[in-house]
């Protein structure tokens, strides 16, 4: 028979975004995670990979821990922890909720991730959560409506999320099929935002600031990513995502010439099709002659 406790405070120090993580909106989404964190309303990001999504993230639990801290006086134990989980498809509940483990003094219980933010008052967020098995996120379902539990059948508990807990999850509708989809039934849980690759100017920014490179060149590879991207309608299954321009600019920032740079990070990176490499090096060419 379950018990109903509420949840219990955790060390998550480890856990907290201590430095402003970089990052340039390109809409609302601030101020819509916000709202939706004020009102515990579980959110998912969709889009490509290397949108940004996992930085988004990032940036909000320090941004919304800053404001709480000025708001709480400066304490640093009510900054907002971020437990963030790779899913994939061997992901099981256990490895979510936690499991008994045996060490020197014997069974000891140890909490998953999911478990830590719940207790903790923290932001959970499941990265490509549709890699995760369907019978895992089931378990996800109570803490997003009114009830925000977690069942630990383990242990015959059901644990109250904290006041501050907030589910976050993304995936990346390109790469899925009918067998990786998220069901009706939990995707109308959340509140979606969509991102996707950044206008030249704004990508021109990031890949300077990531890569530490001069402007122009993030410039010249701003315009790269925008006319790799219209390939798509030529066979290329995904664009090239603002992460591998960001690596071909610290290889250009090592002396590594630029087409070279580009070939390895992005041509090399992006596909496997000998065609689709011999395009992508045409349009690396002409924009770095």
């Amino acid at each position: 028979m379950s018990t109903t406790s509420k949840s219990r405070s955790v060390n998550v120090e480890e856990y907290v975004v201590t430095n402003e993580p970089f990052y340039v909106p390109q809409g609302d989404e601030i101020h819509v995670f916000e709202a939706a964190y004020r009102q515990r309303v579980p959110i998912l990001l969709k889009g490509p990979t290397g949108t940004g999504k996992t930085r988004f993230v990032e940036y909000m639990a320090w941004y919304l821990g800053q404001k709480q801290k000025k708001a709480l006086k400066n304490n640093k134990h009510n900054q907002i922890p971020l437990v963030t989980v790779a899913c994939h498809e061997d992901l099981t509940a256990s490895d979510l909720v936690g499991r008994y483990l045996l060490d020197a003094n014997g069974t000891r219980w140890i909490d998953g991730p999911l478990t830590r933010a719940v207790k903790s008052g923290g932001i959970c967020y499941l990265d490509e959560v549709v890699e995760a098995r369907k019978d895992t996120t089931v378990i996800i379902h109570p803490l997003t409506d009114h009830r925000r539990i977690l069942s630990i059948d383990k242990l015959g508990e059901v644990i109250e999320a904290a006041p501050g807990f907030l589910l976050v999850v993304s995936y990346n509708p390109g790469y899925q099929n009918a067998m990786k989809d998220l069901k009706h039934s939990t995707r109308q849980r959340f509140v979606a935002l969509e991102f996707n690759f950044p206008d030249a100017d704004i990508e021109s920014k990031i890949i300077a600031h990531e890569s530490g490179i001069d402007n122009e060149n993030a410039d010249l590879l701003a315009k790269l990513g925008q006319k790799i991207r219209n390939l798509r309608e030529h066979g290329l299954e995904e664009g090239a995502s603002t992460r591998v321009l960001i690596y071909a600019g610290r290889l250009i920032l090592e002396k590594i010439p630029p087409r070279r740079a580009c070939q390895v990070a992005v041509t090399w990176g992006i596909t496997d099709d000998p065609q689709l490499q011999r395009t992508i090096d045409e349009v690396v060419s002409s924009i770095f002659p």
